[in-house]
């Protein structure tokens, strides 16, 4: 990944960081705006239309954010993160091959039969992480101070996503062996 990337991908995983340190001293739009223009820069360095539109939903969040004197609706962008990424997953569970099946299509181009049903109980499975950490990035952004709302999305639900990766590299790991086994019998 070049440099030019990873800057990019930190100061986007940064954002909460960035919404707490604002409160009080910055004007939410400004915020908004930094945050669209940083969306836009990777939209256009990856030629990735779904980063347009999450710099779109930034800039939208930002003006209700203005106009309502709230910084409520720029700490639910976390909310529209998941919400699009559950958007992204579950529609290619209508429409395969899912997601999961076309990541894993890009290490093992023919993946066998069980290969093909494990990706789409994966991708089911990220569709309802998906849809708990919406939920309580919600939670946060409307019930709890600021401080826990930027601990759960700017730490908790990052290690989440980890451990949700581990777990499922583990057991990818199990289904191989489990195949392998199955196919020197």
């Amino acid at each position: 990944m070049p440099a030019f990337q990873v800057l990019l991908t930190a100061a986007t995983v940064a954002y909460p960081l960035v919404v707490y340190l604002g409160f009080g001293r910055w004007s939410p739009a400004w915020v908004a705006a930094a945050l669209a223009a940083l969306l836009f820069l990777r939209a256009w360095s990856a030629r990735d239309v779904v980063w347009a539109a999450a710099g779109a939903g930034a800039l939208l969040l930002g003006l209700a954010a203005e106009l309502g004197g709230s910084w409520v609706p720029l700490k639910l962008y976390p909310v529209m993160v998941s919400a699009v990424l559950l958007a992204v997953f579950g529609f290619s569970l209508w429409q395969p091959p899912t997601i999961v099946e076309r990541i894993a299509r890009l290490h093992e181009p023919h993946l066998p039969p069980q290969a093909i049903a494990y990706t789409r109980k994966v991708t089911l499975a990220w569709c309802g992480f998906f849809i708990a950490n919406g939920a309580i990035s919600a939670a946060t952004a409307l019930w709890a101070s600021e401080g826990t709302w930027v601990l759960y999305n700017g730490l908790l639900a990052y290690v989440l996503i980890g451990g949700f990766f581990a777990i499922e590299w583990m057991l990818r790991q199990r289904m191989r062996a489990r195949v392998a086994a199955g196919s020197h019998d």
